[in-house]
């Protein structure tokens, strides 16, 4: 039950009344109405904005409006007053019943309880982690992958059908970095002393075992060959151990991807990205042409030569693209356009991709090329995810000697466990770099968010085990609690809790809309505060804690309480994939 949705409703309900009452010509619109808790509690339960954005289509002032609309919105059985404020906002107060109506559904629909259609199935695809496969993730990745992780949770409990899709850059010059790396760790695994692993390759640790591997496939077999001979079998054993090896690091996060779509994949067989520039071609938006030369900045794909141009700048991007190297390769923006191309075959009208920050000049001409791929039709929304900072005690933490230039993010799994990196990675905004203090997210303090969140949720369950021994003859199963008396919860903090927890759908809906899941992150934080701080008041006050031993109606209204915040967070951490803890250790 959204409480917002439905005072929503019947806001455009009153204006359609008030335009037919006019005699309007043109049905005002509609979707401009926003009905939203207000920014300060003073104000009442619902802020509504529906005078300001119709006056003009109404032909009168915005204050005359609200004056109509208010005095419709006053008739309702659950609402106490409707108020005029500024200019022509309504603040709308509810009567307490309305707010217990919707804990009642909370306990009803369990888990389910907002839960929306707000997607009605539409098929996304969420692209997220990608990491080049050339040795293990570091926390970088790390927070790519569960911001896309949860995100892909969000809109799936929103109603939408989603993909997890992860994009394997299997093919150019990394990989044959890669092959050539770990071709030394084979002639390693045979005996030879190789010394100083040489500048441009890759030196970590973690390559001894594909050498080894190399060693026990091939035995001395590829010592003989020239490169041109070896390179495609080393590559592709080393592809896929590191493959494995990411796939091992994401399941320390619970992350599992449906799709493994692999770049080499587009020009083996039948070229792909061939077939997609002359899609573009037909269609008019490719040119055999000259780039301008770069003010300020160097342009990175800059060549002063006759060549092959998307017209990017007629789908809002700076300059036109190139799609050819000097040597008659395809450029790395033609691949991807033809893997774009590929997911918008496959049914995706919403395209979601997750990149580190370092993306974020390529964001335009990838939304570019989705344009004149989708034909309008198709939306691309990039998420770019910056920077970790890995700290422990405030300091920054020391390279890792497996990775040889970085701690990978299985290190810091093992060290500080899931639900902290998950909790701490989604408890900032992904375009802001993230502070990962490795001591504070183990530290059980109410300065450690995921703890304090975490914590909340075992309070709430210590209660209703302390409630089954103290009351045992007290039902306290959902269908018991579903009728009880919860009219006698009558304390502020009561009140203040069921309203933090009537703003769950409404959230969930406002989240999976913008795409931005640190929204529940922030939601469960705040909820936990309110629990916390009404517990607090309870050790204070004796006359209201959870269980009256000669109250028993109170005790089951107020358990009634218990059962559905635990039930409102619990749902709440499954969306970021953290665990709601029974008891805390």
């Amino acid at each position: 039950m959204n409480l917002f949705a439905l005072y929503a409703e019947h806001v455009r309900a009153a204006v359609t009344a008030i335009a037919r009452e006019q005699n309007l010509s043109q049905t005002p619109d509609l979707s401009r109405i926003v009905v939203e808790p207000p920014r300060e509690e003073s104000h009442g339960d619902l802020a509504i904005n529906a005078a300001m954005v119709l006056s003009k289509e109404f032909g009168m002032k915005p204050r005359d409006l609200a004056v109509r609309i208010a005095t419709k919105l006053a008739d309702l059985p659950d609402v106490d007053n409707a108020e005029i404020a500024g200019p022509g906002f309504i603040n709308v107060t509810l009567d307490h019943s309305a707010w217990l109506k919707v804990l009642r559904e909370t306990i009803r629909a369990g888990r389910e309880f907002g839960r929306t259609d707000l997607g009605k199935s539409e098929a996304v695809n969420v692209e997220y982690v990608s990491a080049n496969p050339t040795g293990p993730m570091h926390v970088g990745h790390g927070r790519g992958a569960v911001f896309g992780d949860a995100l892909a949770n969000l809109l799936a409990f929103a109603g939408f059908k989603v993909t997890r899709e992860y994009y394997i850059n299997d093919a150019g010059a990394q990989v044959d970095v890669l092959a050539r790396s770990a071709y030394l760790r084979y002639r390693e695994a045979l005996g030879e002393n190789i010394g100083a692993v040489p500048e441009g390759l890759y030196p970590g640790d973690y390559l001894v075992p594909v050498g080894k591997l190399l060693a026990e496939k091939h035995g001395n077999k590829l010592l003989n060959q020239k490169e041109s001979e070896w390179l495609p079998a080393v590559r592709q054993t080393a592809i896929d151990a590191m493959m494995d090896m990411i796939r091992g690091d994401l399941a320390g996060l619970a992350i599992m991807h449906e799709v493994f779509f692999s770049e080499r994949s587009l020009t083996a067989g039948s070229d792909k990205v061939a077939d997609t520039i002359a899609q573009l071609q037909k269609a008019g938006h490719i040119y055999e042409g000259r780039l301008p030369p770069p003010k300020g900045a160097p342009v990175e794909d800059y060549e002063d030569r006759e060549q092959t141009l998307f017209r990017a700048t007629a789908f809002g991007d700076d300059v036109d693209r190139p799609l050819k190297k000097s040597d008659g390769t395809y450029t790395y923006f033609a691949s991807d356009m033809a893997y774009h191309r590929d997911k918008i075959e496959r049914g995706f009208t919403t395209l979601i991709d997750v990149w580190g920050a370092d993306h974020g000049g390529y964001v335009k001409r990838m939304q570019a090329a989705v344009g004149a791929l989708g034909a309008g039709k198709v939306t691309l929304d990039v998420k770019l995810c910056q920077l970790v900072r890995l700290l422990r005690a405030g300091e920054p933490v020391k390279m890792s000697k497996r990775a040889g230039d970085f701690v990978t993010l299985r290190e810091v799994v093992e060290e500080v466990g899931q639900d902290p990196v998950r909790f701490m990675m989604l408890f900032r905004k992904n375009d802001a770099t993230l502070d990962f203090d490795l001591a504070k997210a183990i530290e059980q303090s109410r300065e450690n968010p995921v703890f304090y969140v975490q914590y909340a949720h075992a309070r709430a369950k210590s209660v209703l085990r302390n409630a089954r021994e103290a009351m045992p003859d007290l039902g306290i199963e959902p269908s018991d609690l579903a009728d009880s008396m919860i009219i006698r919860l009558e304390d502020e903090g009561e009140r203040r809790l069921v309203k933090k927890m009537a703003q769950w759908p409404r959230l969930v809906e406002a989240a999976a809309g913008a795409h931005e899941p640190h929204r529940i992150a922030f939601f469960l934080h705040e909820l936990a505060s309110e629990f916390h701080s009404h517990w607090s008041r309870g050790n204070d006050m004796p006359h209201l804690r959870f269980i009256i031993r000669d109250d028993p109606e109170l005790t089951l209204a107020r358990l009634t309480l218990i059962y559905g915040f635990s039930t409102v967070l619990a749902s709440g951490l499954a969306i970021l994939g953290v665990g709601a803890l029974e008891e805390m250790r």
